[in-house]
């Protein structure tokens, strides 16, 4: 891939937007290499955890301002792109760089500095934990361009803040520094290298239990806005396929003997 490198590491896959000289801006490339890199992880049984990085000083500062020409000049093309959709696809072209982190099974960790501005934030917003450096900036700034935001955001948003405040980002589009958007629900915590501690955090994740982690993700994305019935099933159901099974026992045989568990 031209745009986007992907490492694996101990269980570990890196995922980084790699266009720095253009702060890793979105292009057509961009947006077909990232959702490729999230369905070719669906299918690796072997990554644990992945860390979403951009190359640079930046994690990624939004649309290519060249793809506005391109679109423009071919609506028909672009209608066929939001809503011409593949048996059983949900996401469009555009929205799939940041849902396909939903659709992971395991925890997606984003790595954060410089700008995540737009499309960009939107794909940040797209993964489980997000880690900032502390000169972060953070816009939702498509209403600048005469456009709405339209990767994921209602999907993205809802989990993490209230909604006079999403309203507020889509409507002014301002930028937000890290501390603030810490406060507002937009990113997890506020790191001075956030790389390092993503591929900390990551592997930290990939050395438990994969049966349960990768259930803890399907239980609160499966019933965070559930009712309280369906939630409470879901607990029920996912732990019934997690205990007593070879990995419980041997997270218990290896807590019993102070020893690292051995999931393979």
């Amino acid at each position: 891939m031209a745009r986007v490198e992907v490492t694996v590491t101990d269980r570990v896959a890196e995922v980084a937007l790699a266009r720095a000289d253009k702060k890793n801006a979105l292009d057509t490339a961009m947006f077909e290499e990232l959702a490729a890199a999230g369905e070719a992880l669906k299918r690796d049984p072997g990554v644990r955890a992945v860390v979403l990085t951009g190359r640079g000083d930046d994690f990624c500062a939004g649309l290519d301002l060249a793809m506005f020409s391109t679109v423009a000049a071919d609506l028909d093309g672009l209608a066929a792109r939001l809503f011409d959709l593949p048996p059983g696809e949900i996401a469009n072209v555009f929205q799939k760089p940041s849902w396909v982190w939903q659709e992971l099974e395991i925890p997606v960790i984003a790595a954060l500095r410089g700008v995540a501005f737009g499309g960009g934030l939107q794909i940040a917003l797209g993964a489980d934990i997000r880690l900032a450096a502390p000169d972060t900036r953070l816009s939702v700034m498509e209403i600048r361009w005469g456009l709405l935001p339209d990767m994921g955001i209602t999907q993205a948003l809802r989990r993490l803040t209230r909604i006079d405040l999403a309203k507020e980002l889509l409507l002014t589009g301002r930028t937000v520094a890290a501390e603030e958007a810490r406060e507002i629900g937009l990113i997890t915590r506020i790191v001075d290298d956030p790389l390092a501690a993503a591929h900390a955090l990551a592997r930290d994740i990939a050395a438990k239990s994969p049966d349960v982690t990768r259930r803890v993700k399907a239980l609160l994305d499966g019933a965070w806005f559930a009712e309280p019935a369906a939630g409470l099933r879901l607990e029920a159901e996912l732990q019934h396929r997690v205990i007593g099974r070879p990995a419980q026992l041997e997270t218990v045989a290896a807590a019993l003997a102070r020893r690292p568990a051995n999931y393979d």
